[in-house]
């Protein structure tokens, strides 16, 4: 994997000294809990500076960034439901091979061009490669080419996201939030599991009866207890 940047080493720990889960917003003085000179720590001083990022939702881009980069490399990253982008901006940073990547979501949060403007200055090489488009998320023509990712998509936008990456026959990581009970497809399993999980393996095997290949991790429970990755790889690539 073609990346200029060195990376945390594997297993390296997050800081321990504080609450990875925590809500509360980054702001300058936080970057004195990040003084490492590793990539996860560069980017978490340029995000404090940007102060509108909950902590939360940097360790949780970051552990899904670094676990996406493993299973694929290059494509144009496209991130639904993006939020304020993070997750396209870090794919980018670890894989250089990327073209380009794109951030869509039906309301772009204001706060999110201060992310981008905060990495881009640390980082020269992601100005004009990472667009941050406010559309529904049907909107964006995907192809073969692409890897489709998003982070805590909210109940049935998870399986949104899942059904446009099929018919594209995109690569696709998904890290589901918010189930819906009430709706989403459970499989006749929620004897066996809780029916959070029956959703998942549901959505598991709907990748795996159209071809694709399946592979399931999960990011540290300490940052979100819906923790469970989804990946897959679209047949014959």
């Amino acid at each position: 994997m073609a990346t200029s940047e060195p990376r945390q080493s594997s297993g390296a720990g997050l800081p321990r000294h504080h609450n990875p889960a925590s809500k509360n917003k980054l702001v300058p003085n936080s970057a004195l809990n990040f003084p490492g000179q590793d990539l996860f720590s560069r980017v978490a001083r340029a995000v404090c500076e940007a102060e509108c990022l909950p902590r939360k939702e940097l360790y949780e881009s970051w552990e899904v960034a670094r676990r996406v980069r493993r299973r694929f490399s290059g494509r144009r990253v496209v991130d639904l439901a993006a939020g304020h982008g993070l997750l396209a901006h870090l794919l980018l940073l670890l894989d250089d091979r990327s073209p380009q990547a794109l951030a869509v979501d039906v309301r772009i949060p204001a706060s999110a061009r201060r992310v981008s403007a905060a990495l881009c200055a640390r980082w020269p090489r992601l100005r004009d490669r990472v667009q941050l488009l406010e559309a529904p998320i049907e909107s964006v023509e995907l192809g073969p080419d692409d890897l489709v990712v998003s982070a805590h998509a909210c109940g049935q936008l998870t399986d949104r996201v899942l059904d446009l990456a099929l018919a594209a026959r995109a690569a696709v990581a998904v890290l589901p939030c918010c189930h819906g009970f009430s709706r989403g497809d459970r499989g006749g399993l929620e004897g066996w599991l809780d029916p959070a999980l029956a959703m998942d393996v549901v959505r598991a095997d709907r990748l795996r009866r159209a071809g694709y290949r399946v592979h399931t991790q999960l990011i540290p429970a300490e940052i979100t207890p819906k923790n469970r990755l989804l990946f897959g790889h679209p047949p014959g690539r």
